[in-house]
């Protein structure tokens, strides 16, 4: 008979504290609560660096990680025995002594465009300004729209559609997942398709954080994940690693199964959308890291690494 380990008797989940950020932590809770009744659940909110420094584009200030690292230290020091993210959010090399455990079902993962004076990015007028924090969006943006003003949008979902209503922006675009997962939709003008704007590297999809050491909250977690979006998210970080994927670079990267076969898209792109290459690569889905591989080295074959090294000289 199978061993089982025991379930820790209370579950601490650390958490930004933003509105977004506890949703994800709540809806984890209450989905490890129905697993796991005999255990008490709890939440520890907690302030990163990344939600304090508001006044400076993400990509100027260090990146996706000041998003994480506080709630690792929770983690080492046993205050939490796990955290949840955005995935999109969690730098592509995990830190030694961390893993993503589990990967739940992923929502919606596309972007989405928010205006409240216009029906789609089509019908905004030449001098038009469009927020985002992404240099992702702001390449696409740039090399399909350059008569848009295009400014930078910090701070948290709510932030951002205040800044919208204050009339800052004419439109802004934004994860379709956070603005579904609030209760938000309604705000949706238009989703963009991939073909429009090639989602980032796991977006829509959370992911569960674990100490390596923890058998016992990674064995506790471990039926949330989904296989699906595991390999999707697999193939996505692992092409987004061998091109040094961060908040430096901008690159897209989405794969979804197609009876039974992962395909896999990505780009990389100068922020100003001048130069850009893109491919795809289809494959089994167990062959998720490898597909992801490939593509990159493709992109590489088309001149990525030229656009890499004139990243590379302007940090």
């Amino acid at each position: 008979m199978k061993n089982h380990l025991p379930v820790p008797a209370r579950i601490v989940i650390a958490s930004r504290e933003s509105r977004l950020a506890l949703w994800q932590a709540e809806h984890i809770q209450a989905r490890l609560s129905e697993l796991h009744p005999l255990s008490r659940v709890e939440i520890l909110g907690m302030t990163t660096r990344g939600d304090q420094i508001l006044d400076r584009p993400l990509s100027k200030i260090g990146g996706k990680g000041l998003f994480i690292k506080e709630l690792e230290v929770a983690m080492q020091e046993g205050h939490a025995d796990l955290a949840v993210h955005s995935l999109k959010d969690v730098p592509m090399e995990m830190p030694e002594g961390f893993s993503l455990t589990a990967i739940p079902a992923r929502e919606n993962p596309c972007d989405a465009f928010v205006s409240n004076k216009f029906d789609r990015l089509d019908a905004l007028p030449a001098d038009a300004v469009v927020g985002t924090s992404s240099l992702r969006r702001e390449a696409i943006l740039r090399a399909k729209y350059p008569q848009f003003r295009i400014e930078p949008l910090r701070g948290n979902l709510d932030t951002r559609l205040r800044k919208l209503d204050e009339g800052q922006f004419d439109a802004i675009i934004l994860a379709a997942a956070g603005l579904i997962r609030l209760g938000l939709k309604a705000r949706i003008k238009a989703i963009l398709t991939p073909e429009q704007s090639l989602p980032a590297p796991g977006q829509g999809a959370l992911g569960i954080e674990v100490l390596s050491c923890r058998e016992d909250a990674i064995a506790a977690v471990a039926p949330l994940n989904d296989p699906d979006t595991a390999h999707c998210v697999c193939a996505e970080r692992a092409f987004s690693r061998a091109l040094g994927g961060s908040c430096q670079v901008p690159l897209g990267g989405f794969a979804i199964l197609e009876n039974g076969v992962l395909w896999l898209r990505g780009f990389v792109a100068t922020p100003d959308g001048q130069q850009m290459v893109s491919g795809e690569l289809r494959g089994m889905p167990e062959e998720a890291e490898a597909i992801g591989q490939r593509l990159a080295q493709q992109l590489r074959e088309q001149g990525a690494d030229a656009i890499l090294a004139s990243l590379a000289s302007c940090q």
